[in-house]
């Protein structure tokens, strides 16, 4: 678990990071989190798991065979950055990483989040 650690505080050196969790979609359960200020990351990440189960239905009744790499969300002075990944034993998990809109690169963020997640072994 310590590599989720180094991770999740790797994400916070992205540029405008408030912060970054690993949270477990089937469950909803935060498995790491780091930064956060006055953001409550346990309501945040049961929230999200919301999000991520209902793009999944979505795509699943479309019938796509295609799965989602980033869901964002986006507010008036923040970006919700979701990063859907697979652990190793076909556990559903996301990267959330929470961003301050006036500081962050988008663009940016969603590249160093892909890099990011090569580094997590569960």
């Amino acid at each position: 678990m310590s590599n989720v650690n180094e991770t999740l505080k790797s994400a916070l050196e992205i540029e405008g990071a408030i912060a970054a969790l690993l949270v477990d979609h089937e469950s909803g359960m935060t498995l790491g989190s780091a930064g956060g200020g006055t953001l409550d990351l346990e309501v945040a990440a049961a929230g999200n798991t919301d999000v991520v189960r209902a793009e999944l239905r979505t795509l699943a009744r479309l019938g796509l065979d295609d799965a989602p790499e980033d869901i964002l969300v986006t507010l008036g002075t923040q970006f919700h950055l979701l990063r859907l990944l697979q652990s190793t034993n076909g556990q559903g998990l996301f990267l959330y990483l929470v961003l301050d809109r006036s500081r962050a690169n988008l663009a940016m963020a969603r590249r160093l989040l892909a890099v990011l997640e090569r580094g997590i072994e569960l």
